[in-house]
């Protein structure tokens, strides 16, 4: 079987976009493992794979889309992700929009493509609905700060991690460092991911406050090790920084593969409250395109 694919990035994060606009795609979970390989396929960090509006769909629903690790397994959300769609669906003509709502496993997106080329995703409203991240605290009592909790994750030998929690669509657990290059990414990220309290595996943020409106962030993702940059991560790092009292409306997040804008208005004063959207703007691009043999 050969498959027709799009490699491109968003800030650093990589995937291999396919087109099953067409045709369906059923790739199974050995196929998708091939395809995320480093060494023996494409590479990348997630597998997206661009379909057709389901049958039930609303009727301004342009796309469906679904995304998987590059382990094969397949996840809720992707923000860096969500642009590279964008992108590639312009500039391959499946749609003249400039806004384009679309389908994913358990949200539905509004995306918009600027005039300087960086996407906007409406990354909905997060979730802090402990059940619904999900997360057990069993029998840990957090601290709270700015009426928001931080939760003590004990990580054994004598290690502990205190920890916001949110999700934008996928579960995150962010915790604040002094200096994120300095930060245990590789040791603690793992810990965290697969911590009992987090029963369907959480992605592990480390955030570092440089002033109100910057700051600096690495996440470990579930499922696919630390990357150079998250979406949804970089949402739920600054929604988390806002409810703490450390941040401001807007800010500029930066990774290491590039910088997000993550914009959230759930604690201004007179505004929308909890329930109002995240907004990300950043870059997508095309990396190359090819065909791999499975």
């Amino acid at each position: 079987m050969k498959l027709r694919f799009t490699k491109m990035q968003g800030a650093g994060n990589d995937f291999v976009v396919l087109d099953a606009t067409r045709h369906p795609m059923p790739l199974t979970s050995d196929q998708l493992r091939r395809v995320g390989d480093r060494r023996f396929g494409v590479g990348c960090d997630q597998i997206l794979v661009i379909e057709a509006p389901a049958k039930d769909a609303a009727p301004d629903v342009d796309f469906g889309y679904r995304i998987f690790n590059s382990d094969g397994s397949e996840v809720e959300q992707c923000g860096n992700g969500a642009r590279c769609f964008v992108r590639y669906v312009v500039d391959k003509g499946l749609t003249d929009k400039r806004t384009i709502r679309v389908q994913t496993i358990n949200a539905l997106l509004e995306l918009r493509l600027q005039d300087d080329g960086r996407v906007t995703v409406d990354m909905g409203a997060p979730v802090f609905d402990l059940p619904r991240i999900p997360f057990d605290p069993k029998d840990t009592m957090p601290r709270h700060e700015n009426g928001f909790e931080r939760w003590p994750l004990s990580l054994g030998d004598g290690m502990t991690a205190e920890v916001a929690v949110v999700s934008m669509g996928n579960p995150h657990a962010v915790q604040r460092v002094d200096d994120v290059d300095q930060a245990p990414v590789g040791l603690v990220g793992p810990l965290v991911e697969h911590h009992e309290s987090f029963p369907r595996r959480v992605n592990a943020g480390f955030l570092q406050i440089v002033s109100r409106g910057e700051v600096k962030l690495r996440v470990f993702e579930r499922g696919a090790g630390e990357t150079l940059a998250c979406g949804t991560g970089a949402c739920a790092a600054v929604v988390a920084g806002i409810r703490l009292g450390w941040l401001d409306a807007a800010v500029e997040v930066h990774t290491r593969g590039g910088d997000l804008r993550i914009e959230w208005a759930g604690m201004t004063p007179g505004g929308p409250g909890l329930s109002a959207p995240v907004y990300m703007t950043g870059p997508a691009q095309t990396v190359f395109e090819g065909e791999i043999e499975l």
